[in-house]
């Protein structure tokens, strides 16, 4: 992980490809409804524009057709930019082509140019070794502070280190040093909480968290797979049967190595999906708590009951490492959210008494920021599927594309 980072390089006077991340959510009205991406590469860049570069700025939104869809521009961030920059960003309406090319060759030192979505061209995804040569034609020198698509081999964040160095952005060496630190020497006990629904999405992570771990929390929908392959009765609630045997494998390597796992105790039921029509769930549906064994046909499990969450709780009881990824339950629902907000609850308690404590994936950032203690926790990762293979101990191809120092 002895990655350059843009400390080791002089950029003043030059021109600075900056890959970020800045696949942000919108609302119909193409406002901004989260800007947690674009507000962290604000230490990159201003001490990039603060050491006299000057910034070209690629990044992509969702996942356009060759259609160029709207909705996909990236003219929709220059407003915000502009404004968490304190200063006017330009905008080119392609990233590549005379026209990327006229706006850079124009940029003075202390300038920010935003280029069109790379995704508009196929060739980003594929990593044309073309296409990225012109992107590299546009800079002196590339950074990468895009965390969020590290474990894609793009042209933007692999194939342009062929023709520019690239160095990391103080946002991809915080991602690095927490998780890929943290993964090669934890502190012990190490506690990884390991939720969502399904176990075929967190196959590899748990698999690899048992070779370092102490202890590991499986709850979430998840839970239920596991719980079935113990031969234990779960109604309705979710399960993946074909991945059963797989549960069953994972519990013995646990076993073998000495690693505790926690499962569910007792379950929140509701005789009826809430987030399905949640009024309808209001006034008709009838939710209990039971315990794991005890769940009965048409009645499916949504959250982690009381004795589970004492038993979470806890597990994180003077814990020095603490991983989290997935939610406990249904947390957009208020009603199913208790077993969640009872786990970030005590991660909070745990890094205040001086555990390092990191968050990854969607859902669980979600999930903690409705609970309101984001700022409790020790890092939050911003990438989802990057965080997950990284978790996994995957060579992240983003990563290894920055220069070593």
């Amino acid at each position: 992980m002895n990655k350059k980072t843009i400390k080791d390089i002089d950029v003043k006077g030059k021109k600075v490809f900056v890959r970020v991340d800045y696949n942000v959510p919108f609302d119909d009205k193409m406002n901004i409804t989260n800007d947690t991406r674009m507000v962290r590469t604000l230490p990159t860049l201003n001490y990039l524009l603060d050491h006299g570069a000057a910034l070209i700025l690629a990044c992509h939104i969702g996942r356009p057709t060759e259609a160029k869809e709207d909705k996909f521009s990236t003219k929709h961030l220059v407003k915000h930019l502009s404004e968490l920059l304190k200063k006017d960003v330009k905008w080119a309406s392609d990233c590549v082509g005379p026209e990327a090319e006229k706006a850079a060759a124009g940029l003075q030192p202390g300038e920010v140019l935003l280029l069109e979505n790379l995704r508009y061209h196929k060739e980003e995804k594929k990593n044309d070794p073309g296409f990225a040569k012109q992107l590299a034609s546009l800079a002196d020198i590339a950074v990468d502070d895009a965390f969020g698509v590290a474990h894609r081999a793009h042209a933007s964040n692999v194939g342009i280190a062929a023709d520019l160095e690239t160095v990391a952005g103080f946002l991809m060496e915080k991602e690095i040093n927490y998780i890929g630190k943290t993964l090669e020497a934890p502190a012990h006990p190490f506690v990884a909480i390991i939720g969502g629904a399904k176990v075929s999405d967190k196959i590899g992570v748990i698999s690899n968290m048992i070779e370092k771990v102490d202890t590991i929390i499986i709850g979430g929908g998840m839970a239920h797979t596991f719980d079935a392959a113990k031969g234990l009765a779960i109604g309705d609630s979710l399960c993946e049967p074909d991945k059963m045997d797989l549960a069953k494998e994972l519990l013995k390597k646990a076993e073998k190595k000495g690693v505790k796992v926690i499962l569910p105790l007792d379950v929140a039921v509701a005789n009826m999906f809430p987030l399905a029509d949640e009024a309808k769930f209001a006034a008709e549906g009838k939710t209990k708590v039971v315990d794991v064994d005890k769940v009965e046909d048409g009645w499916q499990a949504l959250d982690s009951g009381p004795k589970t969450s004492e038993a979470y709780v806890e597990a994180l009881k003077g814990a020095k490492t603490i991983i989290w990824n997935g939610p406990m339950g249904v947390f957009e629902c208020d009603e199913f959210a208790k077993g969640t907000l009872a786990v970030a609850k005590a991660v909070a308690d745990a890094t205040e008494a001086g555990a390092t404590s990191i968050v990854g994936g969607g859902d669980s950032i979600a999930a903690l920021k409705k609970t309101g203690l984001s700022d409790k926790i020790s890092h939050i990762s911003t990438g989802g599927g990057a965080t997950l293979e990284f978790l996994e101990g995957k060579v992240l191809p983003g990563i290894a594309a920055i220069a070593e120092n």
